[in-house]
């Protein structure tokens, strides 16, 4: 399960370097405390990486959607850890400054699928796909979340 999740935390974080979908800007080149913190969150190291994005945050100047995707990704630590609420609340602040951030949906469904909140998780899901429907890390949450919320239940009877 360790790997698996390792997994699916590298796959929530940007693709390549550190790029956002939509504007296809590498963020690495501008800004390497950035990129050197999701370097650190995919590698599963993830209080390094907050560290770093934080620090990035906190000291480079970053365009808004720079600073959605710098979000998404201290989601994606936070949700590593298993800090749901810290996960969550960084992604509401990352589709703040942008709804069109499937990797944002993606992170907060993971989360969300943390708390045992499926609904909330396949809406975000749905939502991720509808952007980005060949991303396998969608996939890979939709089937977690179908998983749980489609497990069968047994009711045994007490027959004293």
């Amino acid at each position: 399960m360790g790997r698996l999740l390792l997994g699916i935390i590298a796959a929530l974080i940007a693709a390549s370097t550190w790029a956002q979908s939509e504007s296809r800007t590498v963020v690495g080149q501008r800004h390497p405390l950035l990129a050197d913190g999701a370097d650190a969150i995919r590698a599963g190291l993830y209080d390094e990486g907050i560290r770093l994005t934080q620090l990035g945050l906190e000291s480079e100047p970053v365009t808004s959607s720079d600073r959605a995707a710098a979000l998404s990704n201290l989601c994606a630590a936070y949700a590593g850890k298993g800090e749901a609420d810290k996960a969550i609340e960084h992604c509401n602040a990352s589709l703040e400054l942008g709804q069109r951030n499937w990797r944002a949906y993606s992170n907060r469904a993971y989360a969300y699928w943390l708390k045992g909140m499926y609904e909330e998780a396949a809406r975000d899901i749905e939502i991720a796909a509808q952007m980005a429907p060949e991303a396998r890390q969608v996939a890979q949450i939709r089937g977690m979340i179908n998983e749980r919320r489609l497990a069968p239940s047994v009711t045994i009877e007490d027959r004293r």
